[in-house]
């Protein structure tokens, strides 16, 4: 079964590609760079088998990973109640292994990593 649009938004977003939009050739953007050529060949040419890696493995974690990091707000206030103490780190430690995650589907993609993802890929343009 092919990918949603909203799959496909999903895993632009968390490999750190830019929205696609809904023009067909837009004059800038990341939709000129071969790696974003590569991702949507991607998306759209994957076999059964590995959509249902990318949706069970990735994204369905990647979701919660995603929405732990504002969860994590919850506990910013309190640096030690009875024996729990806080974390301090909570929040960078939730956000490293949601980054993580989202190098991991890259990898599994055979992608590099967006702009989004800051230091950890790069985009080649084609011109």
């Amino acid at each position: 079964m092919a990918f949603t649009t909203a799959e496909k938004v999903d895993v632009r977003r968390f490999c750190g590609y830019g929205m696609f939009g809904s023009q067909y050739t837009p004059a800038s953007g990341t939709r000129f760079s071969t790696a974003y050529g590569i991702l949507e060949y991607k998306l759209n040419n994957m076999l059964a088998e590995e959509e249902a890696v990318t949706r069970t493995t990735y994204l369905a974690n990647l979701y919660l990973l995603e929405s732990d990091v504002p969860g994590a707000r919850a506990n910013l206030d309190t640096e030690q109640a009875a024996v729990w103490k806080h974390n301090a780190n909570e929040v960078a430690d939730r956000v490293a292994l949601f980054s993580h995650y989202r190098r991991e589907l890259c990898a599994f993609m055979g992608i590099p990593p967006g702009p989004g993802l800051g230091s950890g890929g790069s985009v080649r343009l084609v011109v």
